[in-house]
C-alpha cells in the first residue's frame, strides 16, 4: 500500500545519524581524563617533594634549636618570616620541577614573563598561606607544632596548592 510504511522501511528511512567522535558524556570525560591525569599527577609529585621539603625546613627554623633540641627553635617568635623563607625556597624547587617535569611538554613562553608571572602568582600563593598561619597564630593564640604544621602547612598548603595548579596551567606554563 502506498503511503504505508513497514518496520524495516521505517527504519532505513529516518535513520538516526551517529554523533560525532568525541561529543558523547563518556567520550569527553575519557579525552579530558586524558589530557589532565599526567599533568595533574606530576604537579601533585612535584608539590608532594616539595611539601615534605617545605615542612622539614619549617620545623627546623621554629622548632628545633641547635643548642637546646626540640622546643623553640631560632625563629619561633617570627613564625611568619621561618614560613616566608621556606615558601621562597620551595617556589625555586617548584618552578624547575614543573617546567622541566609537569609541563615540559608545553612550549617554552618568553622565560621573562613566564618567571615574572610565577614570582606574582606565588607571592599571591604565599599570602594566603601566610594568612593562613597568621590567623592560627594571631587570632587564635595557637604557637605549637602541631596547630602550625596544621593550619600554616597543611591548610595553607592546600589553599595555595589549588590556586597556583589552576594559574600556572593558564598562565605561567599555557599550551600555546
Amino acid at each position: 500500500m502506498p503511503g504505508v510504511l513497514t518496520p524495516d522501511q521505517t527504519k532505513q528511512e529516518s535513520p538516526v545519524a551517529p554523533s560525532p567522535k568525541g561529543t558523547s558524556l563518556r567520550a569527553r570525560t575519557s579525552a579530558m581524563t586524558k589530557e589532565h591525569l599526567r599533568p595533574t599527577t606530576l604537579f601533585l609529585l612535584v608539590g608532594g617533594v616539595v611539601f615534605l621539603l617545605d615542612t622539614a625546613m619549617y620545623n627546623l627554623l621554629v622548632f628545633w634549636s641547635p643548642s637546646q633540641g626540640w622546643g623553640a627553635g631560632l625563629m619561633h617568635g617570627n613564625p611568619l618570616t621561618a614560613k616566608l623563607l621556606t615558601i621562597a625556597v620551595a617556589s625555586c624547587l617548584t618552578y624547575l620541577g614543573n617546567r622541566l617535569w609537569t609541563f615540559s611538554d608545553r612550549p617554552r613562553p618568553d622565560t621573562r614573563r613566564s618567571i615574572m608571572l610565577f614570582i606574582l602568582l606565588n607571592l599571591i600563593a604565599a599570602g594566603l598561606q601566610l594568612c593562613c598561619l597568621a590567623f592560627s597564630r594571631y587570632v587564635l593564640g595557637l604557637d605549637s607544632v602541631l596547630a602550625d604544621n596544621i593550619s600554616g602547612t597543611l591548610i595553607g598548603q592546600i589553599v595555595s596548592t589549588s590556586f597556583r595548579y589552576v594559574t600556572y596551567g593558564r598562565l605561567v606554563f599555557p599550551k600555546r
